[in-house]
């Protein structure tokens, strides 16, 4: 098996562990307000839930490698136009 193979990249990563932070955070909040465990529970799942979405659009995506073909390909496109 290959060194550099990676189950989730960076991005995917920090957006994950940034939502579960702020669904962590939500639930000790709920819990400190008075709220119940399974009230808790429930808000950090879907504080979780949000902040997932939000971090997933706020972070900018992975840019997709240039490879060594498709380097060549738009050379080829461009010369067969000019």
């Amino acid at each position: 098996m290959r060194g550099d193979v990676h189950l989730l990249t960076v991005r995917s990563a920090l957006v994950l562990l940034l939502g579960v932070v702020t669904g962590g955070a939500g639930g000790a909040l709920a819990a400190l307000g008075g709220g119940s465990l399974t009230e808790a529970l429930l808000y950090g799942g879907a504080a979780a839930g949000v902040g997932i979405g939000f971090f997933n659009r706020l972070i900018a995506p992975d840019r997709a490698p240039l490879t060594a073909e498709g380097e060549h390909g738009a050379r080829g496109k461009e010369q067969a136009r000019g």
